[in-house]
C-alpha cells in the first residue's frame, strides 16, 4: 500500500484529495496536515488519523506527500521531505524561478513531481498544442485565455503559463519577451509575434483555459474545462505512484503519463 499524506487538508483540493486517496485501492492516508493554529487540529479523519500541524511527524514513515497549497508553505515541506527521504507530488502554482529551481534540486535526493495541473487531460492538451503551434507557425495569432474561482491567488494560472511556455517555444520565440498580461487603452495594433493572456475570476470555477490561433478567414480554439477537483486529484495519485517506481528524480506530469 502506498501510504500518503495530504497536505492542507481541509482546503477545497485537499479534500478532494483525502476522498480520492480514500477511494484507491492500493494507497492508505498515512496523515493529513493543515496550517498551523487552524481549529481543526486534532480532529480525528478516520481511526489512526489526525489532522496534523507538525508536518514533520506526519511525514514518519510516509512514503509520499502530496501538496496543493501555498509556495511559502510547499518549500517548507520541500526540506522535510528531503531530510526524511519522503517523495513529493507538488500542484502548488505561484512559484518564481529561484523557488522552482530550489524544488528542483530536491529531485537528487527524492522523487518530485511539479506540475501547475495534475489533470490528465490538461497534460494532453499541452501535446496537441505543442502540435498546432508548429503548423500554425505563420499567419495566425494566439491568445491563451483562462478562467478560475474567485478564491484563486495568482494569475496567469500556472497551467495558462505552461501552456505559453509549450506554445513559445514550438514557434520559437521567448515568452518572457512576447507574452502580454492584458490590454487596456490605446495599445496600437496587435505584434504578430505576441502571445496574450486573458484572466477571469470568478464564482465558483474549477478551472477553464482555452488557446486560440487566430488566423484570416478561420480560427482554431483548444480548450479544456474541468468540472471537478476530483480529476486533479486522481492525476496526483498516479504521480504518487510514478514516483514509488522511479526513484529520485525530478519531472512533471508529462514524464509520469509518458508523453
Amino acid at each position: 500500500m502506498l501510504k500518503v499524506v495530504v497536505a492542507g487538508s481541509t482546503g477545497r483540493m485537499g479534500k478532494a484529495l483525502l476522498e480520492a486517496v480514500d477511494m484507491a485501492p492500493d494507497c492508505v492516508l498515512h496523515g493529513a496536515v493543515v496550517r498551523q493554529g487552524s481549529p481543526a487540529v486534532g480532529q480525528m479523519l478516520m481511526p489512526g488519523v489526525l489532522l496534523m500541524s507538525d508536518v514533520g511527524a506526519a511525514l514518519t514513515g510516509a512514503d509520499v506527500l502530496i501538496d496543493f497549497t501555498r509556495p511559502e508553505s510547499t518549500l517548507q515541506h520541500v526540506a522535510l521531505c528531503e531530510h526524511l527521504g519522503v517523495n513529493l507530488v507538488i500542484g502548488t502554482t505561484g512559484f518564481d524561478a529561484a523557488q522552482q529551481e530550489r524544488i528542483r534540486q530536491a529531485g537528487q535526493r527524492i522523487g518530485v513531481v511539479l506540475a501547475p495541473n495534475m489533470s490528465v487531460g490538461v497534460n494532453l492538451v499541452l501535446g496537441l498544442l505543442e502540435s498546432a503551434a508548429k503548423v500554425l507557425n505563420e499567419g495566425y495569432d494566439v491568445e491563451i485565455i483562462e478562467a478560475h474561482h474567485r478564491h484563486k491567488v495568482d494569475a496567469p494560472s500556472g497551467t495558462a503559463l505552461s501552456m505559453g511556455k509549450v506554445l513559445a517555444r514550438a514557434l520559437g520565440r521567448d515568452l518572457d519577451s512576447c507574452a502580454v498580461y492584458g490590454r487596456q487603452g490605446h495599445t496600437g495594433e496587435r505584434d504578430a509575434q505576441t502571445i496574450g493572456f486573458a484572466t477571469v475570476r470568478g464564482g465558483d470555477i474549477i478551472g477553464d483555459h482555452t488557446v486560440l490561433f487566430a488566423g484570416i478567414g478561420e480560427r482554431v480554439e483548444i480548450s479544456h474545462k474541468a468540472s471537478s477537483r476530483m480529476t486533479f486529484a486522481q492525476g496526483a495519485l498516479r504521480a504518487a505512484r510514478f514516483l514509488r517506481t522511479q526513484g529520485s528524480g525530478f519531472y512533471d506530469m508529462r514524464d509520469v503519463l509518458g508523453l
